[in-house]
């Protein structure tokens, strides 16, 4: 989820306030480069905005407010769409001639076809060398953000973890899972998390569970299997191959078949909430917050909601394997997108401004204080600085979070590798071995490996069928060390 399963959630109780009037924020705009293209004359130029923010929608409100405080000749519409329509919408949009000036990037089609297609506008115009060097090193690259030369985006995130464990303090601390000064007792590893479930299910009488979710929205059943599986050394997670290899391991790898096995015992013990399946994931949450079950998988964006009803009584962890220690961590890659400029947009300086604002790292530091994410400028990631306990441990997370091997910084005509979705995918093998629709995993991860490795195959030789310099050699880094920062280099 890319970072995209982290960004399409709820609303939050803004509690950043806003005391720049509007010749301060004249001024920091100012600092990042931007002038303020409209007012002159005295008209209002109205530019159209889309996003997925629905979590984080008092933080783009009130960049809004500030913004056009800074620019009153430019009005800012916002709509938010659906994350799971975003992009049928926007392709729309598109073919009929009506995209919005500024939005956040459909995630199909790869960004690179979006851009031969002509459906945005490249700011190389305004993203100077000055621009450019606030961000960390190695961000903007080739294949990335970059295309043909041209830069189109930019990361708004920084790196952590985007999955955790959250654990209900209160519930724990009925099961006695605690500590002896009195603190929760964090589960470390998946023997801890079985105890704990166990402890909280029997403890309860049946009144509460150790474990649950909401499966029946999104599919996220997968989260579970990325949150326990990359510290057990498995650097695919539920999303990937390993790189190590440049294959997909579903079958091969053990760590796959012994985490789905555990995660089927919980199942028929009792231990996850009876009706997990049937579940949105809304309602999941509000059942966490409610205390019906004691552990729950999610990210960042659940933080908000509880904030707003006032449940902040919560412990989160992430990176839980067999071992205390980890095999392996998140892995992170340099570069990133999050919004771009329409190519049809009549107001392109008006665009860029409010684009070029969205990017400052003083919009950066209000996105950490409203407890939103990470910024992508370390200066604002201080859990020092961070007054929301369950927030501060999320921002702590951040070394949980390594470099990884980066494909596209190798070659980056890899961009142009276009593998094709399958069915059933690892979501699907999980929940029909979990609900015992599927009887043989062995062989339904050895399916779901052969297809997998099929479609990218399949995408590398189309890729290579239309001239382009792609290998399948360049998706193997056999010198990468899972439990160390890995620096990729660009091929010779």
């Amino acid at each position: 989820m890319s970072d995209f399963a982290r960004m399409n959630r709820r609303s939050f109780l803004q509690t950043a306030a806003t005391t720049a009037g509007a010749a301060t924020l004249g001024s920091a705009l100012a600092a990042c480069g931007a002038t303020s293209p409209a007012g002159t004359s005295g008209s209002t130029v109205t530019l159209k905005y889309w996003d997925w923010f629905v979590t984080q929608a008092p933080w783009v409100d009130n960049e809004i407010k500030l913004f056009q405080q800074a620019h009153p000749g430019i009005k800012v519409k916002k709509t938010t769409q659906a994350s799971n329509t975003f992009d049928n919408l926007y392709a729309l949009a598109v073919k009929s001639g009506n995209q919005p000036d500024v939005s956040m990037i459909a995630q199909k089609p790869n960004l690179n076809i979006q851009v031969d297609q002509g459906w945005l506008l490249p700011v190389d115009k305004w993203a100077n060398s000055s621009w450019r060097s606030k961000f960390p090193e190695g961000t903007f690259h080739e294949g990335s953000n970059i295309f043909k030369g041209k830069l189109y985006s930019a990361p708004l995130s920084g790196t952590a973890p985007w999955l955790q464990l959250y654990i209900n303090n209160d519930v724990f601390k009925k099961a006695g899972l605690v500590n002896a000064d009195g603190s929760v007792m964090v589960p470390k590893t998946w023997d801890d998390v079985t105890h704990a479930a166990e402890t909280i299910t029997k403890k309860s009488g049946g009144g509460t569970y150790g474990l649950g979710f909401g499966n029946s929205s999104f599919g996220l059943l997968v989260w579970w299997m990325h949150t326990f599986i990359l510290a057990a050394g498995s650097p695919g997670g539920a999303y990937g191959m390993d790189l190590r290899t440049g294959k997909y391991t579903y079958a091969t790898d053990r760590n796959y078949t012994d985490f789905l096995n555990l995660f089927k015992e919980w199942k028929t013990k009792g231990y996850f909430y009876p009706n997990s399946m049937s579940l949105t994931d809304e309602v999941a949450r509000a059942y966490f917050e409610r205390g019906k079950f004691g552990m729950t998988v999610g990210g960042v964006w659940n933080q908000p909601e509880w904030t707003q009803h006032k449940f902040t009584d919560y412990t989160l962890t992430t990176l839980i394997g067999p071992e205390t220690t980890p095999k392996g961590y998140f892995p992170s890659m340099p570069g990133g997108t999050f919004v771009a400029i329409s190519a049809k947009t009549k107001h392109p300086d008006e665009a860029w401004a409010w684009m070029n604002w969205i990017y400052s790292p003083e919009a950066g530091k209000r996105w950490v204080g409203m407890g939103q994410d990470l910024s992508v400028f370390q200066q604002n990631n201080d859990p020092a600085l961070v007054t929301f306990k369950p927030f501060a441990q999320y921002v702590a997370t951040s070394k949980l979070a390594l470099a990884a091997p980066d494909v596209s910084v190798r070659n980056p005509q890899t961009s142009n590798v276009l593998v094709q979705g399958v069915k059933p995918d690892l979501g699907d093998v999980m929940a029909g071995y979990y609900t015992g629709q599927i009887s043989n995993l062995q062989g339904a991860l050895s399916d779901l490996q052969g297809r997998m490795q099929k479609a990218q195959d399949d995408a590398v030789k189309q890729a290579q069928s239309k001239g382009f310099k792609v290998s399948p050699n360049d998706y193997a880094f056999p010198d990468w060390d899972l439990t160390k920062p890995y620096i990729t280099k660009p091929n010779a």
